[in-house]
């Protein structure tokens, strides 16, 4: 890596001032970012929404399933912004194959349920590693880190849930009064035959607009633990001295 190359301005900082390092870094790139993300999360939603019809609870568990497979085109772009460097929709079809099918089976199995995918999935998509490295790489970046990811996780998820539980209280704050609907009736009868929509449409428009940041805090943690592990910020600070 062209570490003088790095947009960023590599210091010393804690997980959590590294996270919100990364989401300074996906405001500063969110038009490419959402442009992107968007392209590829709307039809995929669009489709899992459509699920609705085989069963009711299958549009939740399918944008669920599929999130670390979206997430590979947000770091996409992400870590093209760390250099500086802008990202159109054809260099991500460009990059197709590497962004959208390499380790597709992986990426949604077993590493579906990793607790801190965000700050290590860098290491599957971009090191460029071969499948036996990973497992020691992994833990190598993951070392006196874990418990920072996990709880940068759980933080995300909390604001996930959070908005979601906002997103669908608008059809009580909205709704003419005496005419809101039965909370049990919404999600337990065929009443409100829209309500099984009502939930999945909720956590996918919540799930577009804050994923950007979970992986872009990730991104960004995984950054600082690989200047602490290689001195980047030192050898930085050397490159652009010696520059000028």
């Amino acid at each position: 890596m062209q570490v003088d190359a790095l947009a960023l301005r590599l210091r010393p900082r804690t997980p959590y001032e590294a996270a919100d390092l990364g989401t300074r870094l996906c405001q500063s790139a969110w038009r490419d970012v959402y442009r992107c993300y968007l392209v590829v999360a709307l039809p995929v939603m669009g489709l899992c929404l459509a699920s609705v019809e085989i069963a009711t609870w299958l549009p939740v568990v399918a944008m669920w399933w599929l999130k670390p497979w979206l997430d590979r085109t947000i770091l996409f772009v992400l870590s093209r912004a760390a250099f500086g460097q802008r990202t159109s929709l054809r260099d991500l079809w460009d990059a197709q194959r590497q962004v959208w099918w390499s380790q597709l089976i992986l990426t949604l199995t077993w590493r579906r349920l990793s607790p801190w995918r965000s700050f290590t999935q860098a290491v599957y998509q971009l090191e460029g590693l071969s499948f036996g490295q990973f497992r020691k790489r992994v833990l190598q970046i993951r070392r006196r880190r874990a418990g920072s990811a996990l709880f940068m996780t759980v933080t995300y998820r909390t604001c996930e849930t959070s908005l979601v539980i906002a997103a669908v209280s608008l059809l009580y704050w909205f709704a003419p009064q005496g005419q809101a609907p039965d909370f049990y009736e919404l999600f337990t009868t065929n009443t409100y035959t829209w309500s099984y929509l009502l939930y999945p449409v909720a956590i996918g428009l919540v799930m577009l607009f804050i994923e950007p940041f979970y992986v872009a805090s990730g991104f960004a943690m995984y950054l600082g633990r690989r200047a602490e592990l290689e001195a980047w910020d030192i050898e930085q600070e050397f490159r652009r001295a010696f520059a000028h």
